[in-house]
């Protein structure tokens, strides 16, 4: 039998071949038999006497073949013999290979021939996305709400690599803690968004709304969600007017720091964009966030356009 595993979803293809791998050692308990054989540091007749070696137990071999992409000495000799390998008995072979195949690519022959099982993993979006997120969260038993699977679709987007492993942090803070919050997503989660969010935000401080508005559209020029956008930005003014509560009772710096409970990144820039505004300000300014992000959520505002509306507006 012999499989062939590739995709642009790499996450989920190396996952395929863990499955593969744990079902064989089930079976085959003593693992003597199972090869992986790296094509980029040995060659085809390496790995057909693999396939005749004899083996000391009486179990099937699992052989996962890994950079065959471009050794096109390996294809022509591995077609030639896939009858022999395809109808064998005695062992399992996975060609394996992380990205996708073009017809430049030497195992493209292989797809060609249908006695291959061919498996190709395409990168998941949209419902597909939110589902593969709920049952990720399923795995650590964790209460989870569509607005949160919402902002790590559009945060972090079809990165599985990137979504399980902050998953899984979000999983370990939230042991015994309850429901995953926005905040904890906000206060774990490195999204795509990075520290030019606060130079929109300083825009907006200065009146600038042409700079604000061309930094807005940069953001969602690179892919970036305006409901994601929009989150981030109510976020920071969320921690800005907090910051600016504390400045106004003469709270020193190390304090708020301590008192907010903020990483020390957010909270210097925090703080030198408080002093940029009233609280008066922020308070109108934060009113008019949640009255966005409410008209967007029950359907009268694109979002898009509603972000570009309130950047006018304030």
């Amino acid at each position: 039998m012999v499989y062939l595993l590739y995709g642009e979803d790499t996450y989920s293809s190396h996952q395929k071949l863990k499955e593969i791998i744990e079902g064989y050692k089930k079976v085959h308990k003593s693992g003597l038999n199972l090869a992986s054989i790296d094509l980029k540091e040995k060659d085809f007749e390496f790995f057909n006497d693999q396939t005749k070696s004899q083996s000391m137990f009486k179990e099937k071999k699992l052989i996962i073949l890994e950079n065959a992409s471009n050794d096109k000495y390996f294809v022509e000799q591995f077609l030639e013999k896939t009858e022999k390998y395809t109808k064998s008995q005695d062992e399992i072979i996975v060609v394996f290979e992380e990205g996708s195949i073009d017809s430049k690519n030497a195992l493209n022959a292989l797809l060609k021939e249908k006695s291959i099982k061919a498996q190709e993993f395409v990168p998941v979006s949209g419902v597909k996305l939110k589902n593969w997120i709920k049952k990720e969260f399923e795995k650590y038993k964790i209460v989870i709400t569509p607005q949160i699977i919402q902002l790590l679709a559009e945060g972090i987007g079809g990165n599985l690599w990137q979504l399980s492993n902050e998953i899984q942090k979000l999983a370990t803070y939230k042991l015994d803690k309850g429901e995953v919050r926005e905040e904890d997503v906000a206060k774990l989660i490195r999204s795509k968004l990075d520290a030019n969010i606060f130079k929109t935000i300083d825009a907006i401080a200065q009146g600038d709304k042409r700079g604000a508005l061309y930094l807005l559209n940069r953001h969602i020029q690179k892919g970036d969600s305006p409901i994601y956008l929009l989150f981030m930005i109510n976020m920071q003014f969320r921690n800005i007017l907090a910051i600016k509560d504390l400045m106004e009772k003469n709270k020193p710096y190390t304090a708020i720091l301590k008192e907010t409970k903020l990483n020390p990144f957010v909270v210097k820039k925090g703080y030198w964009l408080a002093q940029r505004f009233s609280i008066q300000e922020i308070k109108k300014i934060y009113q008019k966030l949640f009255l966005v992000d409410l008209d967007i959520k029950t359907g009268k505002l694109n979002p898009e356009i509603a972000l570009q509306n309130l950047i006018i507006e304030l």
